[in-house]
Order: C-alpha cells, then structure tokens, then sequence
C-alpha cells in the first residue's frame, strides 16, 4: 500500500495552486487580446468553478478542515459546514461534471488560436504553448506525482479517480 499524506506538506500545496494560478493568469492575458471585459469574465468563470468545487465537493473529503494538496481543506472549513464523507465516494462522475475545469483551459485555447488568425503574434503563441505544457503536461504531473499518488481521498473513493479509470480501461481495450 502506498503512503498517503494526512495532511500535506505546504511545499506540495504551493507548487499545485502555482499550477493552477499560472494556467488562469495565462488564460486571461490571452483572453485580453479580445477586450479586457473578457479576460475578466474568464477570472470570473475561474473563481466560480473554485468556490463550486469548495462547495459541492470539498465540503464532503476526507481532508475537509486538513491540508489537502490544493490547500482547499482548511479553507473549506472556514466557509462551510461539513457535509456528508460517506456521500464523497458515492457519487458518480460523468465527463459533464468535469467538462467545466476543461473550459478553463479550452476557452483561452480556442481564444488564441482565433485570435492568432486575426492578429498574429510570436507573444500569443507562447502564451499558447505556455498553457497547453501548464494545462495538460503541469496539470498531469502534479495530480499525478504529487496530489492523486497520496491521496487518502482516493483511496477511500473518489468519482474522478473511477472517471478517468474507466476511461483509462475503455482506451485500452
């Protein structure tokens, strides 16, 4: 069996957020190339899918009120009463539930490229390849290394975990 962290170590919390918040910095600086009001709606849409995220599935982790590998744990607790641990590991992900976290970095995708046929730019095509290694490379290594690998959540049941594993099992046959 594998370790599992009970509560994590702030190095691995700050390097997780440091993802994310590069991704939605990224995002917005390409968004911005549309019209600043854009950009702000997209920062807008990104803190509403993290207080989602706090209110819908924090609430009912095991690491509710503990350090989880994004931080979401304790601050969760603050805002939130405690919900249901049992429910967490009951419930079903579909790819509608996640298709929201994939807009985050699909919207400023899609965004760049159009933007790069109406006005190209060397700057909009780093700021591109710069979200898509953050998005898709940074995402999966930091799940994949540092939060999922010592989860305890995981371990208990968690719907994205049995998502991508299906997924996983259904690409491989």
């Amino acid at each position: 069996m594998e370790e599992h962290y009970e509560s994590y170590p702030a190095w691995i919390i700050a390097v997780c957020n440091l993802v994310s918040i590069a991704i939605y910095i990224v995002g917005a600086c390409i968004l911005a190339g549309f019209h600043i009001g854009v950009s702000l709606v997209y920062v807008l849409f990104c803190l509403w899918l993290e207080f989602r995220v706090l209110q819908k599935s924090c609430v009912n982790c095991y690491y509710y009120g503990k350090n989880c590998g994004m931080g979401k744990g304790r601050l969760c607790a603050i805002l939130f009463k405690q919900g249901n641990p049992q429910s967490f590991a009951a419930q079903e992900a579909t790819w509608k539930d996640i298709l929201p976290d994939f807009l985050i970095s699909l919207i400023p995708l899609a965004g760049g490229i159009l933007l790069s046929f109406l006005n190209f730019t060397w700057f909009r095509v780093i700021l591109i390849v710069l979200l898509v290694a953050l998005a898709f490379v940074g995402t999966a290594a930091v799940r994949g290394n540092l939060l999922c690998k010592y989860c305890e959540q995981g371990r208990l049941g968690c719907p994205a975990a049995k998502l991508f594993e299906k997924a996983t099992e259904e690409g491989s046959s």
